[in-house]
Formats: C-alpha cells, sequence, structure tokens
C-alpha cells in the first residue's frame, strides 16, 4: 500500500513502504495469490487441451505413420523370406517389442493392419500387437492379437460387428491363413473348448464401452481354416507377461516422464504468467504460445501411455 501526506509547503509526497515492513509483505502475499491460481489454471488447461489433441487429433496420424513403415519393412522381409515364424529371431534372441510380424486383413471392417509384436501401450499406437507369450497365427494352438477401440486410429473399434462364420486373413512368414470367427464373448461368458490338436486359433481382442472409455474387453474367437504350419516351441511362458502388456493395463514405467515433462510445464506456465504480467501481453503470447504447446503435447505422450492399452 502507499500513502500520501501533506508537507509543509502544502504538496503531497507519496509515501512508499520499505521493502521490509509489514504493508510490503502484504502487498507481496495479496499478489502471490493470483499469481499462482493463474499458473496452476493454465497448467491444467494445457495439459487438458494437449491430451484431447494428442488422443483425437494426432494418434491416428502417428498410427498412419507407423503402419506404413512397418508396411515397407514387412513386405521386405516377407518377399527377402526373413520375417519371424517364431518368438525369437534368426540369431535366436527374443524379437524386440515392435517387431513387424504379420498382416491382418479383415474384408467385412476394412481392416488392414500390420501385427507388431507386444502388446504394451507404447506398441499398440503403432497397431494391433501379438501378444508375445502366444504362438503365432497359423500355428497349431491359439494366438492373441490385441487392438485398440478408439485411440491412434482405432483398429478394432468395429471389431464386435463380425458375427460367426465370417472370416478374415492373416499373412505371416509361412503363408497367408484364413480364419472363420466361432463367435464373441465378453467377462463371465464361457470361452470354448480348445482347439483340437494341430489345429490353430486366433483370439482378437479389444476394449468395450464408450470410445475413449474403456469398461471391459471383447474377446472375438476364430479357428484356422485348414492345415496348421510347423509350430515351434515357445520361448515366454504363458502367463509371464509384464502387467504393461496384459489387457487394460498401462506403462507405469514412464511414470518418471510424466513427472519430468509435469515440472517443465510448471516451469513454463509460472513463467508465461510472470511474462504477462510484467511483460505484456503480446509479447507474453508471441514468446510462450508455441513452448507451452511443444511441452504440453510432449507431457500429454507419456500420460497417454499410462492410459489402458486397448483404449
Amino acid at each position: 500500500m502507499t500513502a500520501t501526506i501533506d508537507t509543509p509547503a502544502g504538496t503531497q509526497e507519496t509515501v512508499r513502504p520499505s521493502p521490509g515492513s509489514k504493508t510490503a509483505k502484504a502487498n507481496k502475499r495479496a499478489l502471490l495469490g493470483p499469481y499462482v491460481a493463474a499458473g496452476a489454471l493454465l497448467t491444467i488447461s494445457v495439459l487438458l487441451i494437449g491430451i484431447c489433441a494428442q488422443l483425437v487429433l494426432l494418434s491416428p496420424l502417428q498410427h498412419r505413420a507407423a503402419q506404413s513403415s512397418g508396411f515397407d519393412k514387412l513386405r521386405a522381409e516377407l518377399a527377402a523370406g526373413t520375417v519371424a515364424v517364431s518368438q525369437t529371431d534368426q540369431q535366436g534372441r527374443l524379437l524386440r517389442p515392435g517387431t513387424p510380424l504379420m498382416l491382418l486383413e479383415i474384408p467385412k471392417l476394412h481392416v488392414r493392419e500390420v501385427v507388431f509384436e507386444g502388446t504394451d501401450s507404447d506398441v499398440l499406437a503403432k497397431g494391433p500387437g501379438h501378444r508375445r507369450d502366444t504362438l503365432l497365427p497359423g500355428q497349431a494352438g491359439t494366438s492373441v492379437i490385441m487392438g485398440r477401440a478408439a485411440a491412434y486410429g482405432g483398429p478394432f473399434r468395429h471389431l464386435a460387428d463380425l458375427a460367426p462364420g465370417d472370416t478374415f486373413r492373416i499373412t505371416t512368414g509361412q503363408g497367408r491363413f484364413t480364419f472363420r470367427v466361432l463367435d464373441q464373448r465378453h467377462a463371465g461368458d464361457r470361452a470354448p473348448t480348445a482347439p483340437a490338436a494341430g489345429k490353430g486359433r486366433v483370439v482378437l481382442m479389444t476394449a468395450t464401452g464408450p470410445p475413449y472409455l474403456p469398461k471391459g474387453v471383447l474377446r472375438l474367437d476364430a479357428d484356422l481354416m485348414g492345415a496348421a504350419a510347423d509350430t515351434p516351441a515357445l520361448r515366454i511362458a504363458p502367463d509371464s507377461l509384464p502387467s504393461s502388456e496384459l489387457p487394460l493395463r498401462g506403462d507405469s514405467v514412464v511414470w518418471w516422464q510424466v513427472v519430468l515433462w509435469l515440472q517443465a510445464l510448471g516451469a513454463a506456465s509460472a513463467a508465461a504468467v510472470w511474462a504477462w504480467f510484467r511483460w505484456g501481453r503480446r509479447q507474453t503470447w508471441i514468446v510462450f504460445t508455441g513452448l507451452l504447446g511443444a511441452i504440453g503435447l510432449q507431457v500429454a505422450e507419456q500420460v497417454t501411455r499410462l492410459l489402458p492399452n486397448l483404449l
């Protein structure tokens, strides 16, 4: 606060409180509240806008780019005969998550997707993923393929439209295989009997519920039509995968990245609020709009990896 006093000469003089006075401290506390509130509101707004933009606008573009790159690599390896047909590569090493393995074609749904190895959030952002502790489609036994229902292109968004008797194709390093749909099942539904010896089955999985709000898991069972291909031994024991590769799980490993990017976002928001009040609105828009947008998208991308992988 400031005060005016009358001088002996009849003029008024403004008296400002000294920096260490109680009045000056009270003024600083009064200004600090709006600064903190504005900074917090800006941080939350940038974060929410970034998450919405990432899931709805950017994720389909990222999915399309990953599919294009994966298809080029898969096509080249199919032509060269070097596509992996087991859980290991030609050197005997376990396949890295994200390795393109096969091509899934569902004519009724207009789906033509490269399927990658692995089922965590990062892999399923590229396209459908093959569960690593199961056989490959076309081999004797059961294979599992998981795909998103909404985000990152939502390749399995219409999976529930498939009915018993519908067919689809999967091309692997062992050839092209056709599967006939048996039926759908949800949580609590009875699973079909295991395929007979020498027969193959594929289970397609995605989320149920409204878009971006998964409530459960839809499983679609389909049997192999024709003879199964050679079946190598499993190197990864069933039900031994980390939790991040199970249905409707997120990748908790990225928490530290989320925290670091949130700190950067908070610091940038604080600087933007200070500039708004002390520097000028036009300068603040010019300098901080791009910076806050870039940081917000980085935070949003890491946050989406914490969300359910079938979202």
